[in-house]
Parts: structure tokens; sequence; C-alpha cells
């Protein structure tokens, strides 16, 4: 072979070798430092929120359910879509234990999971899931043998809208994100003391100044989900708005639960430590704070998800932000991220480009290092976050489209083993992944 054919030779290996490290084309798989560990397909039913639960040594998920029916195997009867409850003890053969139906045409999109064991006043043999029922209430059901949930308690019902809920399993509070009569917004906060979810006993109504029933003057935008740091962290931080006008509320826990309660704004106002506006481009759909354990070096954050709501990208690119929140008083925007456009020529693919939401787990194996977000027709993203002024991603995972001609990755989550669920909206079933590679270096495999 002469020097003019080994050249030839040589540039043929070095396209090839780049043909084969690009994207694949839309309708395949497509993935990089994160590897398909086993699929469930959820019945084809539209999914939402997964949860992953230790519980009696097995690993339980329950997966809220958008609206729709679909045939439950395991009943034969045609069932609106509300709760799904799978074993995912052996992560590479998921098992249908139930399904909980929820409300016909709305679904049961939300979950919590609480051991009773570690409520305050619970049955300590039960295991408590709290969940939406459509818009309209907010359940509880022992799901302590999951394959067989029964119902405890209706704890709000003859509402107007629900969403993202928050439990605080030590405490049993809870933060519902309820529409009730006479507030003007369809998602405020109703606030529950479930620590005997049998017996729930109310705590309060809030909201931001103007929400409340009785004000005047443009109504702010509706919350969409509370995450709190319970009794030893002292702080909840209430994200409101989708795609636009979000806002990021930092409060007072022990001043939003012991504080003047009639809810007018000079009380709604009384809890709250800082505030962010992110203005008519981006909204607030997740906020999930970063904090460092470290009081002498402190430097904390809050990632806030903007939700994408139009399909074929008409609409300003929804990201994730990362807010100092260092000074309480004072949130300021550092960075944010999304994933590049281009790299997939996602506009043009069938379906929504842009983020919808965070992880929430607090699992020491990823937090403060890696943070996933799904990006619906870009799939789950995993990005180091360990300087948050310069968020990096490190490794995507997206299914070829399974119960629509689009990937719609809807939500994402970790447990504490490190294995990560996404659902699809549409109904292309659930992703068990994990990560492989130089990103699965990153997270605290096997780490004290």
């Amino acid at each position: 072979m002469n020097a003019a054919m080994l050249r030839r030779l040589g540039a043929a290996i070095l396209v090839a070798a780049c043909v084969n490290a690009s994207a694949q084309a839309p309708g395949q798989t497509e993935k990089r430092n994160m590897e398909l560990v086993a699929y469930h397909d959820l019945q084809g039913r539209g999914a939402y929120q997964p949860l992953v639960h230790a519980q009696g040594g097995r690993w339980i998920a329950y997966i809220g359910l958008h609206g729709g029916s679909a045939r439950n195997a395991i009943s034969g009867k045609q069932e609106a879509n509300g709760t799904a409850i799978l074993d995912v003890s052996d992560p590479r053969s998921p098992k249908w234990l139930a399904h909980i139906p929820g409300a016909p045409g709305a679904g049961a999109q939300m979950v919590r999971v609480c051991d009773g064991s570690e409520l305050p006043r619970a049955d300590k043999n039960s295991v408590y899931l709290l969940r939406t029922f459509g818009n309209s209430a907010q359940e509880v059901w022992n799901v302590a043998d999951p394959a067989r949930p029964t119902l405890v308690s209706t704890v709000a019902r003859g509402l107007r809208g629900t969403h993202k809920n928050w439990w605080e399993c030590d405490s049993g509070i809870a933060y519902l994100v309820s529409g009730v009569p006479g507030w003007r917004t369809s998602r405020m906060t109703q606030i529950f003391d479930l620590g005997n979810p049998a017996k729930p006993v109310f705590v309060r109504n809030f909201g931001l100044p103007g929400q409340q029933p009785g004000a005047r003057g443009p109504v702010p935008t509706e919350l969409h989900g509370p995450i709190s740091t319970g009794p030893k962290g002292k702080r909840v931080y209430f994200a409101h708005g989708t795609s636009s006008h979000g806002v990021l509320q930092i409060v007072d826990r022990d001043k939003l639960l012991n504080g003047p309660k009639a809810p007018t704004s000079e009380n709604l106002l009384f809890p709250q430590i800082g505030r962010l506006d992110f203005g008519p481009d981006a909204g607030a759909h997740t906020a999930f704070p970063v904090l460092d354990d470290d009081r002498a070096r402190a430097r904390d954050f809050v990632v806030v998800t903007s939700e994408s709501l139009a399909e074929a990208c008409r609409e300003p690119r929804q990201k994730a932000w990362m807010v100092d929140v260092s000074d309480e008083a004072r949130p300021r925007l550092l960075a944010n991220w999304g994933a590049e456009e281009a790299s997939g020529d996602f506009c043009r693919r069938s379906g929504r480009f842009g983020t919808h939401s965070s992880n929430e787990s607090f699992t020491p194996i990823y937090y403060r290092r890696i943070m996933f977000f799904a990006h619906f027709n870009a799939g789950v993203r995993a990005v180091d976050i360990r300087d948050p002024g310069h968020p990096k991603e490190i490794g995507y995972y997206i299914p070829a489209p399974g119960g629509s001609a689009a990937t719609y990755t809807n939500n994402v989550e970790v447990d504490g083993r490190g294995y990560i669920y996404s659902v699809d909206r549409l109904g292309g079933g659930m992703h068990i992944l994990e990560l492989s590679g130089p990103a699965r270096a990153i997270a605290a495999f096997g780490q004290p």
C-alpha cells in the first residue's frame, strides 16, 4: 500500500470515528455517560412524578400519572390514571405491584411518601403515600403493603387546583399546593400537620401578597411547588410560575408556621426572608436548595428550573438558573444552564425543547455534585454543579419516542442507591438509568 492510499485510508477512518461520535438520528436512543438499566411501559400511561422509597427491605417506586386511562393487567379493569406502584428492588427487573385510580381525566400527578416510624404521631407499622386526586383533593394512603394500598384520609377536598406538594417526614408538616375557593389563584399553599395522617390538622393558608381573598390589582403568578429543609434547616423555598414571571421566595419556616395566620398582605410577608423575580421570560418550576454544610465558608445556592411550554422552540428558551442565596435577603443570579439546541437539532424535532424539572432527592451520592434535569425532547441531562458559577453538562440519555411521535421526558428522580428514573409525559414509560464513564466518577458512590 503506497503513501497516498494510506492517507486516504486514514482520512476514511477519521471520518468514520467522527460519525460514530455524533448524536444518533432522532427516533433512536441517544446517550453519553449514561446507560439504560431497565425499562417499564407503565401500561402506556402518561407519567409525571416518580419517587423511589426504601421500605421493608425493598425499593418501591411511586409514580404520579397524568390524566387518561388504560387497562390494569392486575385488576383487568379500565382505570383512570392515578398512581403506579412498582417494585424496583432489582432495578434490572421492575415489577408492577398496584395502581390506585385517580380522577377521571385529571389523574393524580404528585406523590410524597413518609414512614410511620418517622412521623411523630403515626402508626409506626404504616407507610404513608400523600398524593393529589386530580385538581380537586389531597389524599393519604397506607402503602405498607404496596400491592394493597388503602385510603387513610382525604386531607382537603373541593379544590380548584393541585400540584407538587412537599412533606416533612420528621415533623409531619405538609405544604400542599392547592386552589382554595375564594383565593385569587388556583395554586397557593395549604399547610397541614400530618404527623398523624389519619387525623390531619389544618395550620394555615399561604401565598404571595395579592393572591389572597379580597386583594385587588394584578394576581401574582401561581405557586408551582415548595421544598422545605425542615425543622433543622428552618427554610422553605417556594417556586412560583412555570415559564414566565417566575418568583423564588425564601421563607423562614418558624415564622411561617407560628406567625400570624390571617391572610393579609402584611401577614403573608411576615415570614419572607428574600425574593427574586425572574421577569417575563423565565419561570420557577422547581427551587432546589444546594446548601453548604460548612457554615464558616457558607456559599448557598438554589437551583431554579423553568418549564418549557411551547413546542418547536416557539418561546424564550427555558433553562436552569443558579441563584446565589448566601445573602438570603438579596438572592442574585449567578449562572444558567440549558442543553445546546445545535447539539441535537432539537427545535426541528417533535415536542418541547427546554427544561421542565430537576431531581429533588438529597441523596449524598449526588448532592452538591450532580443534578439531573428533565429536558423534554432532549431527555435526561446530567450537570456537574460543583462550581455553581460554571455548571457543566456531563451526560445525557434521550430515549427513542415511545408513546408518541416525540420524546417527552417529563420528570426525573434518583434513589438512595444512585439509580436515575425518568418518566415520559405521553406514555413512553419509565427508564431506569445509571451514570457511566467520567460522569460516574464525580458522584460519591462508596464514599462516606
